[in-house]
């Protein structure tokens, strides 16, 4: 059985981090070397790291950028942003990301993900699903950092995403992301009841207990979050001992 995982997400904008709520209003919070180098003295499992403006500037990632983050961050990192080809991957890769996730590619060229995931192997693979919940309880897939509605349907997309070959889903809440209101369990439990790769809950999580319902009533394999480890006191390790508190199996800490 996999071991649920606990995953800081930095959103990264100008050599910042910034937070936002609901995909907007964002404000910077700290800067991106330092916050690698915090998180490798706090055990966490992996890290998530996304460029918020590449895409909507229409530019590559920033390699360089990652090249020097990879040379401090000795977790297993996920990048971001700007993703639109297999050289885009290819570059990401060689810089030191262990998986690339791709969002708003998928839905322009969904042939990247099988392409990728051919060349590179499906490990390297993550794509990133952003979800809204509609005022009707309908829920509809969004790119280009939530501002265009694509008309697919979340669960169905997923599974094309898991056929394609993509090793893992992230899975994020627009409307809770950064509200700290809890991840939105319902989406996330039809999703992961319908693929068979790993399901990385995020968006909205305010506790250590909203992270157990992911994984518990959501059936996630992981649990991405940011606010509550920029903002509160609450921390990667504290969370993973909560958690194994309520049975669940968790990396060693």
């Amino acid at each position: 059985m996999l071991k649920a995982r606990v995953i800081p997400t930095i959103l990264w904008k100008d050599f910042g981090i910034v937070k936002g709520v609901g995909f907007n209003s964002w404000r910077r919070v700290g800067s991106l070397l330092p916050a690698i180098k915090v998180y490798n003295t706090r055990q966490v499992d992996e890290l998530i790291i996304v460029d918020i403006t590449a895409t909507e500037q229409n530019r590559e990632p920033d390699y360089e950028v990652i090249d020097e983050i990879a040379d401090e961050c000795f977790v297993p990192l996920t990048v971001g942003g700007g993703v639109k080809t297999i050289d885009h991957i290819k570059k990401l890769l060689r810089a030191g990301a262990d998986k690339v996730a791709i969002n708003s590619a998928c839905y322009e060229t969904p042939e990247l993900v099988s392409k990728g995931a051919n060349l590179f192997g499906t490990q390297c693979i993550v794509a990133s699903i952003d979800i809204l919940r509609k005022s009707d309880g309908s829920y509809e897939c969004y790119k280009d950092s939530g501002k265009i509605a694509t008309g697919k349907d979340p669960v169905k997309w997923a599974k094309e995403m898991e056929q394609r070959g993509a090793g893992e889903l992230l899975i994020t809440s627009i409307k809770n992301d950064g509200a700290m209101v809890g991840y939105d369990i319902e989406i996330i439990r039809r999703v992961s009841d319908e693929v068979g790769v790993p399901v990385i809950a995020s968006g909205g999580a305010s506790n250590y207990a909203d992270m157990y319902e992911a994984l518990n009533s959501g059936h996630a394999s992981a649990v991405a979050a940011a606010s509550i480890f920029h903002f509160t006191e609450q921390t990667p390790l504290e969370a993973k001992r909560f958690l194994e508190g309520k049975g669940i199996l968790v990396r060693r800490f």
